[in-house]
């Protein structure tokens, strides 16, 4: 069935999160690229979520140390800036991707503990009286410590309130709305490139605390399944390039 624009509805002057892949894919399979464009923006056209939090969540997963999507980076830092996001908003947000990494210690550090066990290794003792440790102080104040950080904080504690101090920072500055923090963060935590479930649960329990709804926290999670055309995003566009190079295969995905 040849592809009409009425055949989708509107979703506003943007293009959730497609770029112009979208188009290139319509030329070789409408039927297909229709049903996906219609999946992937319901977050945008379902009203949950204001236009400007819909960017930021997607803003989150696009920059998150485990995407660093550059195209996807961009697009919504340009549609958050044009639904009202501040500059500070988005650099918080920027922040909050960027110490997502704690994550390598929170899965490796009890590991590394459970291990050095089993083999009776012991870490060093520590001389001297215990470094103070204010930035470890100030999250457990605001409510932001998490328990799975114990193991790391346990085999170094200076180098954890070093890492402490750039969280805090974040968290104490107010930029956001606390259960808009939590929303980022079941986002940054549900990505399909991070899956990381302690934290997925525990910032949903923080969000509902805070008096986010089941349905607000679901438009999170197709946020994150929408992030799945990046794919498309990526490869339909050197696929159309290939094609054009090639002189055995013309299959109908070309530039629109």
């Amino acid at each position: 069935m040849p592809h009409t624009s009425a055949q989708l509805e509107p979703v506003g002057e943007t293009k959730g999160p497609w770029g112009h892949a979208l188009e290139q894919l319509r030329l070789g399979d409408a039927a297909w690229a229709d049903a996906c464009e219609r999946m992937s923006t319901n977050p945008w056209r379902s009203g949950v979520l204001p236009r400007k939090t819909v960017e930021l969540i997607s803003l989150a997963i696009n920059a998150a140390a485990t995407n660093l999507n550059a195209d996807g980076t961009r697009r919504h830092i340009r549609s958050a800036l044009a639904a009202g996001a501040s500059r500070d908003e988005i650099l918080t947000i920027v922040k909050m991707a960027s110490v997502l990494s704690i994550h390598s210690c929170s899965l490796g550090a009890p590991i590394l503990l459970e291990e050095a066990g089993v083999a009776g290794v012991q870490p060093a003792p520590r001389e001297g009286p215990a470094t103070p440790t204010p930035a470890c102080d100030r999250m457990r104040e605001l409510g932001q410590w998490n328990e799975a950080w114990n193991p790391f904080f346990e085999l170094d504690p200076v180098w954890t309130d070093e890492f402490m101090a750039v969280g805090a920072a974040i968290y104490a500055s107010g930029v956001l709305e606390p259960k808009l923090v939590e929303l980022l963060s079941v986002a940054f935590d549900a990505s399909f490139t991070h899956m990381y479930a302690p934290g997925t649960r525990r910032h949903v329990k923080a969000a509902l605390r805070l008096g986010a709804t089941v349905e607000e926290i679901m438009e999170v999670l197709k946020l994150c399944v929408a992030q799945g055309v990046q794919a498309c995003n990526l490869a339909i566009p050197i696929l159309a390039e290939e094609l054009m190079l090639s002189s055995s295969d013309r299959s109908g995905i070309g530039q629109p």
